[in-house]
């Protein structure tokens, strides 16, 4: 049997329609490891993961 991927957690922007790159990100230069906690802020703020 396959392993699912990421242990089993999916995401869903579904829910979140209004909102656009540079309200996650910001307008100034950041780095991909600051890329990453921000999209998990996101998806952990609006209960986008689910297992």
């Amino acid at each position: 049997m396959a392993r699912k991927p990421f242990g089993g957690y999916t995401v869903s922007f579904a829910k979140v329609k209004e909102m656009t790159l540079g309200e996650v990100f910001g307008t100034g230069a950041i780095t991909p490891s600051e890329m990453t906690k921000r999209v998990w802020k996101v998806i952990k703020g609006h209960k986008l993961a689910s297992k």
